[in-house]
This record gives C-alpha cells, sequence and structure tokens, in this order.
C-alpha cells in the first residue's frame, strides 16, 4: 500500500522568481502566478503547508487586459458609512503610479483562495511598478509567462 506523502517544514525550500508583467496578459499571469504562491508546481505540495516560493513582480503598469475590461471592469468597497460604496476601473488604477499593482494583486488574490493560509502565501508576493526592485539579494530566477504561451502575451497596436 502506498502512503500519500506529506512534506515537513524541514523539507520546505523556497525560491524566488522575478516576472515581468510587460504586455502580459492579467488573467494568465495570476493564475500562474496564484500556482507558484500555492506550490503546486512542485512534486512536493502539500496543502496545508506554506511551500510555495517567492514572486515579484515588475512592470506592474504595463500588464494588459483583454476585451473591454479595461473600462467596464469595477472593483468595487464600501467606506463603513450608509451610502458609501465606491468603485473603481483598472484603467483609473493602471493610470496611476501609486495604484498600478492593486490591480495584480486583487487578480493574485482571488486566485490563491481565501484564510490564513492564502493571506500568508500573499506575503510572498511582491508587486513593483517601474523596471526596478529591491531584492537582487536573492538571487532571483526570471520566468517568462509571455513566452510560456502566444496567447499570454498581448501587444496593441495603436
Amino acid at each position: 500500500m502506498m502512503k500519500t506523502y506529506s512534506a515537513k517544514p524541514s523539507e520546505i525550500t523556497k525560491k524566488w522568481f522575478v516576472v515581468d508583467a510587460t504586455d502580459v496578459v492579467l488573467g494568465r499571469l495570476a493564475s500562474e502566478v496564484a500556482k507558484i504562491l500555492r506550490g503546486k508546481h512542485k512534486p512536493t505540495f502539500t496543502p496545508h503547508m506554506d511551500c510555495g516560493d517567492n514572486v515579484i513582480i515588475i512592470n506592474a503598469e504595463k500588464v494588459r487586459l483583454t476585451g473591454k475590461k479595461l473600462t467596464d471592469k469595477k472593483y468595487w468597497r464600501h467606506t463603513g458609512y450608509p451610502g458609501g460604496i465606491k468603485f473603481t476601473t483598472p484603467a483609473k488604477l493602471l493610470g496611476t503610479e501609486d495604484k498600478a499593482e492593486r490591480v495584480i494583486k486583487a487578480a493574485v488574490k482571488n486566485m490563491v483562495g481565501r484564510g490564513p493560509m492564502a493571506r500568508e502565501r500573499m506575503r510572498n508576493l511582491k508587486i513593483y511598478v517601474g523596471n526596478t526592485h529591491e531584492h537582487e539579494a536573492q538571487k532571483p530566477t526570471v520566468l517568462d509567462i509571455a513566452a510560456q504561451n502566444p496567447k499570454n502575451k498581448r501587444v496593441i497596436n495603436n
């Protein structure tokens, strides 16, 4: 009889990946990043352990959305006061430099799941606007999501 493998905390090794979001479709980027954060790409995946890797996303403002999502999709929030429902669109968030990473963070957060383990995994995600990040000391491996599938990259011809 074969036993199910369960990783121990001492057996878990975490790697660092850097992903360039330039012209990559948001949903495809988010699903790949969520898979890496959960650790489902490893043969030693254990659902109740944080066996995922760390991911750094650069150029967050250059991510692409397909269809009319840039203007029609809405991110809702509530202030806590009566009549205090507010919304914003990805176009507004990507247009402002200090909030562009919120679009990617929201997409990945919805794919990682809910609960305490998901919040712990989301701490392993670092998103930066622009081409630089402050994690060179971790020697991250470059992960080219755009090259994995031709559908992953979308260039707008203006």
